[in-house]
């Protein structure tokens, strides 16, 4: 490549290229690699970044996705379409079954099942032998993310111990599992909210419909907006207003909220994101906000 190229690619070429340097090592390293796809923004850029990865072959993995049970509508309707879309494999496990089986208990029908995700995904990987989880997590998102390697070594009971990583010095990816072990892989871990959305524009990415500015139900609760659900109802005094909202993160409906917001389209999500001081998942989701090692503890114990 000359100078003059060089000089020309934009960050997102640069970010590009990475990712899609890491979806290939994926494929040529690991034995039964899998791509965790959730129908939300960062696994939809994951997509694309696979398309350009591995086209016009079929992508060298299945996709799946680990159905909490409590997923908004639009995100699942639209994770069942890009999935025929695309002519990918997608398996879904499911949350229910966990807790039909016992392996998860909840106190009550309407707690979250965001934590009981990782009992639902280490079952996924038991089942079907995967060696490698290919996930849209980002270092920006939250402070336990910020001490991920790309390739984050999960021992064999799926657990993850920060003091026991591999290093990643130039670049170089030690992918070496024994069986029973896995990788958690995650391509885009050095970009931003604000380089995801740029991308996205970038690519006219399809996203479900509550990424943009909609009219809904909320009541104000521990400083954020929470949407008035079955599971989410509001509490004695608290008053329901009907606001123009989005989402920035999509999850579970028990803990995940909107953010108030006229931006409808990418362009203006764009410059909100720009001059935006809290994270997404700072403004967005109730279970993160219990405690600063709140995320910390999960991924401990195996979640993504």
């Amino acid at each position: 490549m000359s100078t003059v190229q060089q000089h020309t690619r934009s960050h997102l070429d640069w970010l590009e290229s990475e990712a899609i340097f890491i979806l290939r090592e994926v494929a040529a390293e690991c034995e039964r690699p899998v791509l965790l796809f959730s129908g939300g923004k960062d696994s939809c850029v994951l997509l694309r970044l696979a398309e350009k990865a591995f086209r016009p072959g079929r992508f060298p993995f299945p996709l799946l996705h680990v159905d909490t049970g409590h997923n908004f509508g639009e995100v699942i309707d639209f994770r069942d379409a890009r999935a025929a879309e695309l002519g990918e494999t997608l398996i879904v496990r499911s949350v229910e079954d966990s807790i039909a089986r016992g392996s998860v208990v909840l106190r009550r029908e309407t707690d979250s099942r965001n934590a009981a995700q990782a009992v639902t995904l280490l079952e996924a990987i038991a089942e079907f032998g995967f060696d490698a989880c290919i996930g849209g997590a980002r270092r920006d998102e939250e402070k336990a993310r910020a001490k991920e390697r790309i390739f984050s070594f999960r021992d064999e009971f799926g657990l993850w111990d920060p003091k026991n990583q591999r290093p990643e010095v130039w670049d170089l990816y030690n992918t070496r599992v024994h069986r029973g072990e896995n990788m958690r892989v995650f391509p885009i871990s050095n970009w931003t909210e604000l380089d995801v959305w740029q991308y996205i524009e970038r690519e006219q990415l399809a996203l479900p419909s509550i990424y943009y500015a909609h009219r809904r139900d909320v009541v104000r609760r521990n400083g954020l907006l929470v949407p008035v659900t079955r599971l989410t109802p509001p509490r004695d005094g608290e008053q329901v207003e009907n606001l123009s909202v989005r989402f920035r993160t999509v999850g579970d409906i028990s803990c995940t909220c909107p953010v108030a917001s006229d931006a409808a389209d990418n362009a203006a999500i764009i410059a909100e994101t720009a001059i935006s001081d809290i994270t997404e998942r700072g403004a967005t989701r109730m279970d993160d906000q219990t405690s600063e090692a709140s995320m910390e503890r999960r991924k401990r114990e195996g979640y993504f």
